[in-house]
């Protein structure tokens, strides 16, 4: 917010707060037939400006004709607007137009395929922060920047400008580390085993996730089936100085602020283009203070990176961006060919991910042995660690117990959630039409299927995996079980599986081949 002089008693209208929650955008209500919506030639949709409070907000106007909802002489806000201004109901507001944001010049040059500049991308990045820009204008910003491209100097600027937009953690430690995939495979919730497991060997890992974009699930999705996750810069302070670690979402700490404003716009678009990905990744580890990152990118025929070419192209980009950005940063390739775990969607993955903490014979063991993988090698950052014996030790602190304990505390602190419950109650199986092995499962069907059935909206919906790749199925045997809260989406669910189940069955010679570590 912009400090300005204090708005004049006179030529006001009076502020109401609208019960409406609009994600992250700033939303203003009108009467159509208010003298102001009148005089000053206002349109829906049209950009205002607020003065009230010695501040100035932005916002979208929409135009109401119901004198309930708001009278002639009043300015409705939004949740997140009215919050903002920190007024009480009643109290006077002057309302402006708005002019265009300065910054949307060069979005208009990024359209014509220009390449940008740093101070391009903070200024943009600025009015961003600041609620200057429509949801349409930060589409046009993100459709540009994935059609025409972001070079590697430009994902560097972008970079550079999302971590600026906000605050920035010190630690004031040498060896504060960070681990992040890329994504494209449901259920991989390795974060919340790794967390746990380097913390208890006492090295800081304040991990902020960022909520789903696309998947059915994000790390701070699924860790709110167990704990609050949306902390205040202070609250994620005190959290990991008591327990050296966090698994927290980022946006109420308001790390690189603009990353997850423009995720509000990626997430409905469906779309998360290469520059935006390695800028929002690593923009919210800086912020957060990390000196040490894993980068996971899993490789699968359904996975989001499908060759090894574009998987060591990605490795040099975020390599390129973290040696400038100062951040020792290191890339693990990993088999992406079916998801991870035994279950897609928050309480399901929580599931899977406690098992493996409590070292239930039932826990999945891909989950538990690429998680051990990448904790050993960021145990491996730590000095006194030798290479090659970070995994060994990995598993000792996990089967002795030291992690599920680390996970309490870190719970405790953060603040237990309710248990959610058991898995939704509307489910489904999809069943093997013949004999034979279980040779290609789909990541993307799956993670559709999980969406359509509610996840992450619904943390009880999801997709139970009964049988993984190469597992042997004979006809009529499950293969996943789905399960929904609402009848509705029970039924989109049930609509899209009967088009395309995600699996295939065929010979063993035919099963996927898998990428090892690299």
């Amino acid at each position: 917010m912009i400090p300005v002089k204090p708005v004049r008693p006179d030529d006001t209208l009076k502020l109401r707060r609208v019960a409406i929650d609009t994600y992250r955008e700033n939303v203003a209500y009108m009467h159509r037939e208010c003298d102001f919506y009148r005089a000053e030639g206002f349109q829906a949709l049209t950009k205002v400006e607020i003065r009230a409070n010695g501040y100035t907000i932005y916002a979208v106007l929409n135009v109401v004709d119901d004198e309930h909802i708001i009278g002639t002489d009043e300015l409705g806000l939004s949740e997140q607007a009215f919050a903002q201004l920190n007024m009480e109901q009643g109290e006077p507001v002057r309302v402006a137009q708005a002019e265009q944001p300065a910054s949307m010049e060069a979005v208009r040059r990024k359209i014509l395929g220009e390449r940008l500049t740093q101070e391009d991308f903070r200024a943009i990045t600025r009015e961003i922060t600041d609620n200057r820009y429509s949801k349409m204008e930060m589409a046009a910003f993100l459709v540009a920047s994935g059609q025409t491209g972001l070079d590697r100097e430009e994902i560097l600027f972008l970079t550079r400008a999302m971590t600026e937009s906000g605050e920035r953690l010190d630690w004031h430690e040498p060896l504060v580390v960070d681990k992040h995939c890329v994504g494209g495979i449901p259920g991989n919730r390795t974060s919340m085993i790794v967390v746990p497991i380097v913390a208890a060997h006492g090295i800081l890992m304040p991990k902020t996730s960022s909520r789903a974009i696309t998947s059915p699930s994000g790390t701070a999705d699924t860790m709110e089936c167990l704990a609050n996750v949306e902390l205040t810069p202070k609250a994620l302070h005190d959290v990991v100085r008591k327990t050296r670690a966090c698994l927290a979402w980022g946006g109420t700490a308001r790390l690189a602020p603009a990353d997850d404003i423009l995720i509000s716009v990626e997430r409905p678009l469906g779309i998360d283009s290469q520059g935006q990905m390695i800028g929002s990744i690593l923009s919210k580890k800086l912020a957060a203070g990390s000196t040490h990152l894993l980068i996971d990118i899993p490789v699968g025929p359904t996975a989001k990176v499908r060759h090894m070419r574009e998987a060591l192209q990605l490795r040099k980009l975020f390599e390129y961006i973290g040696d400038h950005m100062g951040i020792h940063l290191e890339v693990i390739i990993t088999d992406g060919a079916q998801p991870v775990g035994g279950g897609i969607g928050p309480v399901l993955e929580a599931r899977d991910v406690m098992q493996v903490l409590n070292c239930d014979p039932e826990a999945p063991s891909d989950l538990r042995q690429k998680a051990l993988r990448l904790a050993g090698r960021i145990l491996e950052f730590d000095p006194d660690v030798r290479g090659g014996y970070g995994y060994s030790l990995a598993r000792d602190i996990l089967d002795s117990g030291r992690a599920l304990r680390k996970m309490e505390a870190v719970i405790l602190a953060q603040g237990a959630t309710p248990n959610p419950g058991p898995p939704g109650p509307l489910t489904f199986e999809i069943t093997a039409e013949q004999d034979g092995f279980v040779t290609a499962v789909d990541n993307y069907c799956l993670a559709k299927l999980a969406r359509l059935a509610g996840a992450p909206m619904d943390k009880r919906a999801g997709v139970d995996l009964l049988k993984k790749l190469g597992d042997a199925v004979s006809t009529g045997e499950p293969l996943y079980r789905v399960h929904a809260e609402h009848q509705s989406d029970f039924n989109f669910a049930r609509a899209f599986s009967e088009k395309n189940s995600g699996y295939t069955v065929g010979a063993e010679a035919e099963i996927s081949k898998t990428y090892w570590e690299f």
